[in-house]
């Protein structure tokens, strides 16, 4: 993922201009924490991460995750799209 003035690109992309900073930080350090993580790791990770965001009143819009996703997907490699894939259908599945 290329970075620019030490952020990843996605942060930088137009789609996710409006969404506060405190929460783009937050996504990328979970996106960058969370790489390599096997479903149980990950799970394991995610927990205590939105017990955090939660505490430090980190809320997301479906928009404004919508928008993130997109330009952190925008910006990946297929190794990281194919990783993003992964844990979003493992998200939807305990959505359910």
């Amino acid at each position: 993922m290329e970075k620019t003035n030490n952020r990843p690109a996605w942060m930088e992309d137009e789609q996710v201009k409006n969404i506060d900073p405190k929460k783009l930080n937050f996504l990328e350090k979970l996106f960058k924490e969370g790489r390599g993580k096997s479903q149980k790791e990950m799970l394991a990770y995610m927990m205590p991460m939105m017990r955090k965001a939660k505490q430090e009143r980190l809320t997301f819009t479906p928009q404004e995750m919508q928008a993130a996703i997109n330009a952190i997907k925008k910006y990946s490699t297929e190794e990281e799209l194919k990783q993003i894939d992964n844990i979003l259908a493992k998200t939807a599945g305990k959505a359910k």
